[in-house]
């Protein structure tokens, strides 16, 4: 038996930030009803990557029932309600205002039902300046101050991924698991905010934490780690490995089993972290001429021998077939496909990535008005 079976979830979402949250509670055993409108939620429409299947939209929504609903409808809206009076778990991510202005906002549903968890999905906290603001991930990144240290030192950049959606998503999941372990004890729900930027700003806690109290700004150093030296790529004579020295007793390791320099252990300029950072130019240049000198193969070996952590520079492609890379068969509309398996949980209900409106009519039966129960 999985751990939320017989959990209700109703969720009025879309995009990326709520499914992700939502795809975690189905895996593990919620029913998770997914409502929609006439043309389909946003990510349905990003691409046709997977037999005809937005890749976003394949990624997050296996399991779940889609349903379309036009909520400013009066029958639509009353058929809802009764929904979300039945569910355990109410989510949305809609624009800034809209579910308060049709009195679908957490606090608006936990005061009609007591032991209902009402989850918000906000672009930025809505006691903040910012309420309004619109909010999507790349957005996110850059009024956080992500963007500020990622990329090279000339250009900066998003993360090639949703990062602040699926932080955020995340923070949600964990946020309604704490409720409903609180709900067990009290017998009350909760009314909750997740705010997209809190998860970036949390995340930018180390940069945030060194201007205001190291006075220093951090920089964008590429493929290499801002305050811990050397901790990045290093190019060897046929491509890229990645190496990591994080204490001193690696740092005598590297420099006396890799580097073949037991010199530098003691140098003054490289001594500790804060010098290696502080001279990391020319650390950098002492490492290139090096590892140029050595074939991937040979400083793996080397690294290896004297316990010290690597990694690949791996693209997609290398991605698509690692050797640690755990897949899950999933059924789309256009066929099965195979996406990855779930980082949390080994066993998950699964099911498949649902038709737009395919569960509307099973679901209008089961919540009518003169239903039983």
């Amino acid at each position: 038996m999985l751990p939320l079976e017989g959990l209700l979830v109703v969720s009025i979402e879309q995009a990326v930030a709520a499914p992700t949250c939502t795809l975690r509670l189905a895996d593990a055993g919620a029913r998770v009803i997914k409502v929609e409108r006439a043309e389909g939620e946003t990510a349905r429409h990003y691409d046709q990557a997977v037999h005809g299947t937005s890749a976003y939209f394949a990624w997050l929504n296996r399991g779940k029932e889609s349903v379309v609903l036009d909520i400013k409808d009066k029958d639509d809206r009353a058929l809802l309600e009764r929904m979300v009076a039945k569910a355990d778990v109410f989510i949305q991510n809609l624009a800034p205002g809209a579910t308060q202005r049709l009195d679908l906002g957490a606090a608006d549903l936990v005061a009609r039902y007591p032991r209902l968890i009402a989850l918000d999905i906000v672009g930025y906290p809505q006691d903040s300046t910012y309420r309004d603001m619109r909010a999507y991930d790349m957005l996110i990144q850059a009024e956080s101050g992500v963007c500020a240290v990622t990329g090279t030192r000339d250009t900066p950049v998003k993360v090639g991924v949703s990062l602040a959606d699926v932080s955020t998503g995340m923070n949600a999941h964990a946020a309604i698991l704490e409720a409903l372990i609180e709900r067990a004890q009290t017998g009350r729900g909760k009314a909750i905010e997740i705010a997209m930027f809190d998860a970036m700003a949390d995340m930018m806690s180390v940069p945030l934490l060194h201007h205001d109290y190291g006075g220093k700004q951090t920089p964008r150093t590429g493929l290499a780690h801002a305050s811990i030296y050397p901790y990045g790529s290093v190019s060897c004579s046929d491509g890229q490995v990645v190496i990591v020295i994080q204490n001193p007793g690696e740092w005598r390791r590297f420099c006396t089993g890799v580097l073949k320099r037991t010199d530098l252990i003691d140098d003054h300029r490289f001594a500790n972290n804060p010098s290696r950072v502080e001279n990391r130019e020319t650390l950098g240049e002492i490492l290139g001429s090096i590892f140029g000198e050595m074939t991937r193969a040979q400083a793996i070996a080397l690294l290896e021998e004297n316990t010290l952590a690597w990694s690949n520079v791996s693209t997609v492609a290398d991605l698509s077939g690692h050797p640690a890379l755990r897949r899950i068969a999933l059924e789309t509309p256009g066929g099965v496909f195979n996406g990855v398996a779930s980082p949390v949980r080994r066993e998950i209900k699964g099911g498949p990535v649902p038709p737009l409106g395919a569960h509307t009519e099973k679901v209008k039966q089961e919540f009518a008005e003169n239903a039983d129960g």
